[in-house]
């Protein structure tokens, strides 16, 4: 029973990343509607689409020495060619889903891996802060784009995160990336 649960949690995973990827084509954004979003993916986009190349190249020199096994072309280049679809909807994922600001609540997303709503009434404290280090915390959540986080949250009681496999944590800090920070702490503090 567990294990299939863990394989739903990993098929909708998917699915939300191809739902991502056909709202990036279509250059729209989800969960946005009644808010402000604040975006966070351009510390990571070189990253990404260099991840991305490297891919092609791999696919394309693999596919050249497998020419002669077409079993074994065939096999890795439906692999290789998953990989690239899932590494650009992985970027596309983070483009389409920005933190959302609303008048109840924050929205702190990282692609379709976080999606953590945070009571306007929860928050105790917005700081401005880059840092680059991040040492894991049992009540801290981390959600480092390229390294780095650029907000801290300070809350004045505890949220429930869960993972992507649904285990649940409280975390009383959060630590975020936004690609304009100056903007988004002077929203929160006007909120």
């Amino acid at each position: 029973m567990r294990m299939l649960r863990t394989l739903g949690r990993l098929a909708g995973h998917e699915m939300r990343l191809y739902t991502s990827l056909a709202l990036w084509l279509a250059r729209r954004t989800q969960g946005t509607a009644g808010g402000r979003g604040f975006g966070y993916m351009r510390g990571q986009a070189a990253t990404m689409w260099g991840v991305a190349a490297v891919c092609v190249i791999e696919t394309i020199g693999v596919s050249a020495m497998l020419r002669d096994m077409p079993t074994a072309h065939d096999v890795l280049l439906v692999l290789d060619l998953y990989t690239v679809l899932l590494v650009v909807g992985l970027h596309a994922a983070c483009a389409v889903r920005p933190h959302v600001l609303t008048g109840e609540a924050l929205r702190v997303r990282y692609g379709v891996h976080v999606d953590l709503r945070i009571p306007l009434g929860a928050i105790r404290a917005v700081h401005r802060e880059t840092q680059l280090t991040h040492r894991p915390a049992g009540d801290v959540l981390d959600l480092a784009i390229g390294s780095r986080t650029s907000v801290r949250l300070e809350l004045a009681e505890p949220v429930t995160h869960r993972s992507l496999l649904g285990r649940p944590r409280r975390v009383r800090t959060v630590r975020l990336h936004a690609d304009d920070p100056g903007t988004l702490v002077q929203a929160l503090t006007r909120a």
